[in-house]
């Protein structure tokens, strides 16, 4: 099995005993600044698609909607994936990024980078809508924090972040072993089909650094962990069962 598909395109020395990559600096800073840019975008799109609907509710406008928003993520991550891909392998998602980790696809080291970024891009991206949308309609909608239904426990919403967050990981994953890396349409479809779900009860987060940007910006941290939890843990096992069937298909 080759270890490198993650980011075959840029030609990473990877060396799986070690469980590290040897990065050229320059190499290393285009993968940082893509996964910056690239989740920067994506908690622009989806966060942006629910912090609007208010204003455009106000102004008579037709609203967003579930679907709407659903479809803004879902095709947001798309493209972002495509975009970034040839260069960082397009996680855009600690939970991608810890799957590749748990597998021994990424070391540590690149890891705690990716996760540092994503995270700096969500915040950036958060502050972007407050600095580019009136305050009223942005503090109305939470600045499109993910908020967990009043029915539902934290451990109901953990297990429906995990399980959708799973199949996000599983397309990413998958497609990147056939293919040499991951296919943005079909993770954004599983995507846009987790978040059509999940929305209206979960936020549908499927990522860390989803939540947490418009988290600390709209200091809204009500069941923050859920969102951490649950797609961390369906990031990993979505990851885990991709390597699994990797071996199957190695037998066969």
């Amino acid at each position: 099995m080759n270890h490198q598909f993650l980011t075959r395109p840029v030609a990473i020395d990877y060396n799986p005993r070690a469980g590290n990559l040897t990065l050229p600096v320059r190499r290393a800073a285009q993968q940082l600044a893509i996964e910056f840019a690239g989740t920067f975008l994506v908690v622009f799109f989806a966060a942006g698609a629910l912090a609007v609907d208010p204003w455009l509710k106000t102004a008579g406008e037709p609203v967003l909607g579930t679907l709407g928003a659903a479809l803004a993520y879902g095709l947001a991550v798309a493209a972002m994936t495509e975009i970034a891909g040839p260069v960082s392998g397009g996680h855009l998602n600690p939970a991608i990024s810890l799957g590749a980790w748990a597998t021994r696809r990424m070391g540590t080291w690149r890891l705690l980078g990716y996760a540092l970024v994503q995270l700096a891009g969500a915040v950036a991206a958060a502050h972007a809508l407050t600095a580019l949308m009136p305050d009223a309609a942005w503090q109305a909608a939470g600045l499109g924090t993910p908020a967990l239904a009043s029915s539902l426990t934290r451990a109901q919403g953990m297990t429906v972040e995990a399980i959708l967050t799973f199949a996000v990981s599983l397309a990413f994953f998958r497609t990147t072993s056939v293919s040499g890396r991951a296919s943005g349409w079909t993770v954004g479809m599983a995507v846009a089909a987790a978040a059509l779900v999940a929305l209206p009860i979960t936020g549908a987060a499927l990522n860390p650094a989803r939540a947490f940007g418009p988290a600390l910006v709209s200091r809204e941290w009500a069941n923050h962990g859920v969102w951490w939890v649950g797609p961390l843990a369906g990031g990993v096992l979505g990851a885990w069962l991709s390597r699994a069937l990797e071996s199957e298909d190695g037998a066969s």
